[in-house]
């Protein structure tokens, strides 16, 4: 199992995840934590992420979960398996974990990317909720994203349970304790945010990592370490 997890798209360098990835070919965009933003914003955050792959040697291109439920609300789990298999990798963006925790449920999603990383097909690279959904546990997170979004967008109630293919929680968008008056260049309702989710994650006894925009988890096969 191949994964990159990270609070934000590659951290300070690239180079760990293109480590991890070797030659770079297609990488299949996943933008569902998105889903509730207005459609102009949505497609802006798509081309956002497109656009510094492609710079990396990456032919991205989207696949949309929302292609992959069906009429009935069934998950089209064969058909979201084939499309994946086209690639080397997913990445998958940052917004709300929950809409993006919902529309991996309604579309297979949650069922369909653990088995090809369990067979190595595939290397999974996601930041902010991208990694957050990785986890055992949405616990704390409603400090930052609103749970609410998923019956608005997504007509299911949320989920708070994370796919848990890593054994601990992540947080990020912490501040660089290390820097002096790092706090001061993060917007004040982002540092309570993250401080709000420690405070539920401690006092629920969940084990958990906190990630700075510049780290990455990245785990391949048994090892796991923070770049």
């Amino acid at each position: 199992m191949r994964l990159f997890l990270s609070s934000y798209r590659f951290g300070a360098d690239p180079a760990p995840l293109m480590s991890l990835v070797g030659r770079p070919g297609r990488v299949g965009v996943i933008a569902a934590a998105a889903d509730a933003w207005p459609r102009t914003a949505r497609t802006s955050a798509v081309v956002s992420d497109v656009m510094p792959l492609t710079r990396l040697g990456f032919t991205a291109e989207e696949v949309d979960l929302r292609d992959y439920i069906g009429d009935d609300g069934q998950p089209r789990a064969a058909a979201l398996r084939q499309r994946l298999d086209g690639f080397g990798m997913v990445w998958v963006r940052g917004g709300n974990t929950f809409v993006l925790r919902a529309q991996m449920a309604r579309s297979g999603a949650d069922r369909v990317i653990p088995e090809l990383l369990a067979s190595d097909s595939l290397v999974y690279a996601g930041y902010s909720a991208g990694a957050c959904v990785m986890t055992p546990t949405l616990h704390g997170l409603d400090s930052s994203d609103d749970p609410a979004e998923v019956v608005a967008t997504c007509g299911v109630e949320p989920r708070w349970d994370g796919l848990g293919m890593v054994g601990f929680a992540i947080v990020p968008h912490h501040p660089p304790a290390e820097l002096p008056g790092a706090e001061n260049a993060v917007p004040l309702e982002d540092v309570a945010a993250v401080r709000r989710t420690i405070d539920a994650l401690r006092l629920a006894g969940i084990e958990y990592r906190t990630l700075t925009d510049d780290q990455a988890i990245v785990v391949n096969g048994d090892r796991t370490e923070l770049v």
